[in-house]
């Protein structure tokens, strides 16, 4: 894993490769063991590695054996070896061991097309001298991230946006839209990024540079059946999941280094760690994080998971002054406003891992978008459940009993279940149903801007954005598919994978690998019966069938316990971080001119005068510092770590 960046000119001006080495320099996070930058006329390459496979041939940025092509590469592909003896036998020499060179040989093979042969998670850039052409492109569920942006005099990518801004030809501005988009669906609808004027590529896609012209292709989409499926016998579709899972974590323990393991003590993780120590053969490291607050600590499992499974395990124990402490850096490395705390105690996860002594950890991400593991699904049947009988007075106690830990949820009447769930007749037909209530409710945020920003908004509608995106036969899936659709293309990549994933990790230079998203798994998934994923109301039901004996029966058998971490307190309890008081100030929020004073004052003296505090209330004070530490950050420039890269530049 590591770090890449590059400019090509379009103008025939030569490229300067020290402007590439100051992007580069931004990247040091996710690739400390070397960097390097290569120039050829008007293209620039520039790379910081994260040795993980051939330690001592893998360097980049790397070129074939004729020179006509050079790749900056970011990421795994897990099966090169298999790759790696096709190309062979096709006549392809190689002088290294590394997937980098794979890629190189299989785009000489097959072209732009050798992305579809790839098992892993990427972003690379390839720039090919004949054509004249950059070749750029990012994984199908977009683990890997890749942004750019394009002046008329010059197109640059890099890893991560701070790394553009390093380059200085244009200057980070927050993009309201953007916040827009956040303060409804918590991500920004790709190709948008939280700056105007810095574009990401969207997962599954790739983007050629040619000619002075951009072009975006996509060459791997999400697909459900558009028809009701027949169940199937359900034990012979758990081997088959269990065959893939299997398979998926064995290529994905291929590394010169040490793997090791999250084990969150829910069944993703521990059913990972299981299949690591069937394929490894050896004790194996596991780390988790538990809390001082017993409210989000799920450490009896975690050890319970790992005295089963026979691990060294530790953990990192996080509170919510740790929270408070680290938040600031978080922003940095998300480069995003974000609505929950959550990222952060993994960002002290990482730091803990690295400490360690290791690079490589695998997770449990994807199995809940993939499989039905979030409360979202559930909450979708009991509210399309509720639908057909709007009169039941038990009904609608379902939902009480989903979500036991929101107090305030449980002390509402059913007329404001009724409104807040949407569950009337036409509710029911919105394409959007699942996620109706979670992002009415996010959009409830947009009332603390300030109100000249809200009506920069006019008639800008996200939904309807979000609505011109989907799939042509979305509208035909079962409401099931639609559901985890919506969290497996957006929520997926644009928060878990980055936010929480990618971001936190590599700020410590660690590279997650997700056995559930192997694109395998995840195809086989979509295939499979709704019913199949989640029975009644046991969400992952194929899973669990499928690792019956492989895990602890306590862990299996588990209702899902959603990873949360505390909020508010973090930073108006007994203990406030200097930032937070100063970027909450009525004088501070006045200045920077996106949220208003009022309203921001009284919610934090909602907080500050210990009144009843939900879900909402948390969201609102996370989004609102989180967005201010991003202004201060890059578009005030006053973090240190910002003002270097543009002093050196």
């Amino acid at each position: 894993m590591c770090g890449i960046a590059g400019i090509t000119k379009l103008n025939g001006d030569a490229a300067d490769p020290a402007a590439v080495m100051a992007m580069v320099s931004m990247l040091q996070h996710r690739g400390p063991d070397g960097s390097n930058v290569w120039t050829s006329g008007g293209v620039a390459l520039g790379h910081a590695r994260l040795s993980i496979i051939d330690l001592a041939g893998g360097a980049q940025p790397m070129s074939n054996g004729d020179g006509t092509i050079r790749i900056t590469f970011n990421g795994e592909i897990f099966n090169y070896i298999e790759l790696r003896e096709d190309l062979i036998k096709k006549g392809h020499r190689f002088l290294t061991r590394s997937d980098t060179e794979v890629i190189l040989a299989a785009y000489r093979e097959y072209g732009e097309d050798c992305v579809h042969r790839f098992n892993g998670q990427w972003a690379f850039a390839l720039w090919d001298a004949p054509e004249r052409k950059l070749f750029l492109s990012r994984d199908r569920l977009g683990v890997r991230p890749l942004f750019y942006t394009s002046t008329p005099n010059c197109f640059a990518f890099a890893s991560e946006a701070k790394a553009l801004f390093a380059y200085a030809e244009i200057s980070p501005q927050l993009d309201l839209r953007a916040l827009h988009q956040i303060f409804t669906f918590w991500v920004t609808l790709p190709p948008r990024t939280a700056f105007k004027n810095i574009s990401q590529l969207p997962p599954g896609c790739s983007l050629t540079v040619q000619d002075g012209k951009l072009r975006m292709s996509r060459y791997w989409k999400l697909e459900y059946p558009s028809a009701a499926q027949e169940a199937g016998n359900e034990r012979r579709l758990a081997g088959e999941l269990l065959a893939l899972l299997a398979d998926a974590t064995a290529i994905r323990l291929r590394s010169d280094v040490p793997v090791g393991a999250y084990l969150s003590g829910g069944i993703d993780s521990t059913v990972t760690t299981a299949l690591i120590a069937h394929v490894a053969g050896q004790r194996l490291r596991t780390f988790s994080v538990s809390f001082e607050d017993s409210e989000f600590d799920e450490s009896a499992y975690q050890r319970e998971a790992s005295t089963f499974l026979h691990t060294q395990h530790t953990d990192v124990r996080c509170s919510s002054a740790d929270i408070g402490r680290v938040f600031s850096d978080v922003i940095w490395h998300t480069e995003q406003p974000i609505l929950r705390t959550a990222p952060a105690p993994l960002y002290l996860l990482s730091r803990h891992v690295r400490e360690s002594g290791f690079k490589v950890v695998l997770t449990g991400e994807g199995a809940d978008e993939m499989l039905g593991g979030y409360d979202i699904f559930k909450e979708a049947k009991i509210r399309r459940f509720w639908g057909r009988r709007l009169d039941s007075k038990w009904r609608s106690l379902l939902l009480k009993r989903l979500y036991p830990y929101m107090d305030n949820l449980q002390r509402q009447p059913p007329a404001y279940l009724k409104s807040f769930f949407r569950v009337a007749e036409q509710d029911l037909a919105n394409p959007f149903f699942s996620h109706l209530p979670r992002w009415e409710l996010t959009a409830k945020l947009k009332m603390l801007l300030a109100d000249d920003v809200r009506s920069e908004f006019g008639e800008y509608d996200t939904m309807a954005e979000l609505a011109r995106e989907l799939p042509d036969g979305f509208a035909s899936w079962e409401g099931f598919n639609q559901a985890e659709y919506l969290e497996a293309m957006y929520l997926l990549p644009g928060y878990i994978l980055s936010a929480q994933g990618d971001r936190m990790a590599m700020a410590h230079s660690v590279e997650g690998r997700h056995p559930f998203l192997d694109h395998r798994v995840v195809e086989f998934a979509a295939k499979l019966p709704p019913h199949v994923k989640m029975k009644v109301l046991d969400e992952k039901h194929l899973l669990k069938l499928a690792t019956a004996g492989l895990i602890p029966e306590p862990i299996r058998k588990r209702a899902k316990q959603p990873y949360r971490a505390p909020e508010g307190k973090s930073f108006l309890g007994t203990t406030i971080p200097e930032y937070a008081q100063e970027l909450l100030s009525p004088e501070r929020v006045q200045q920077d001119g996106v949220f208003s004073p009022a309203r921001v004052t009284a919610l934090v003296d909602k907080f500050r005068g210990g009144r009843a505090i939900g879900a909402k209330d948390n969201m609102a004070l996370v989004g609102v510092l989180s967005t201010q530490l991003l202004l201060d950050a890059f578009v005030h420039h006053h973090d240190p770590r910002f003002r270097h890269a543009l002093t050196t530049c």
